[in-house]
């Protein structure tokens, strides 16, 4: 038996249709908006109003990362000189790694990069830090193949492959949207 794609759940585990986003203390959540809108391209989004707290949600890739403020004598995480691969991280694909490499350069972002070949598939990983010292891994993984190591294993085909995308596509062509927004931006507290 190989590899199925379902749409139905399947075995003991739980209902998930996809990752949504990540989560990150702050020190500066103006200084790591900053960051993630100029160095990886994430847009600011709206965050629920009932949020009594400091924070921002950012989205981009299919994918959200909420911003929240450290308190003021919670324990920050430690943020190493040392870039260390085999540290924490998220990941992000991208098929030009050369001009990553490049633009990382422009903007004076240290990095430490690896080149891996696996079965004749070679593929590069770029390592950084964000200003909280939270590891982030640009590459491009796409080339290696996702082989399950139990031949019976069932890859959940996403039912909502495109909601993301078409959520963003309607939220453009209305006016409402914008005019929430202005008045949520006025709300934000950095």
């Amino acid at each position: 038996m190989g590899i199925q794609e379902i749409n139905e759940i399947n075995g003991d585990s739980l209902p998930l249709l996809s990752l949504n986003h990540v989560s990150f203390l702050c020190k500066s959540v103006r200084g790591s908006v900053k960051f993630y809108q100029e160095v990886l391209g994430f847009i600011l989004i709206k965050r629920p109003s009932s949020f009594k707290f400091e924070g921002a949600w950012l989205f981009n890739y299919g994918i959200g990362i909420h911003l929240l403020q450290r308190e003021r004598g919670a324990n920050a995480p430690t943020k190493s000189s040392f870039i260390n691969p085999k540290d924490n991280h998220i990941s992000f694909e991208c098929a030009d790694m050369n001009l990553v490499k490049m633009k990382l350069e422009e903007m004076g972002i240290e990095y430490v990069s690896a080149v891996v070949v696996e079965g004749g598939v070679k593929f590069d990983q770029l390592f950084f830090h964000d200003p909280d010292g939270y590891m982030i891994e640009i590459c491009d993984c796409y080339k290696l193949p996702v082989i399950p190591l139990n031949p019976c294993s069932v890859l959940k085909k996403h039912p909502l492959a495109a909601t993301h995308e078409l959520r963003l596509a309607l939220a453009k062509d209305n006016d409402w949207i914008m005019d929430n927004l202005i008045a949520d931006i006025i709300d934000i507290t950095f």
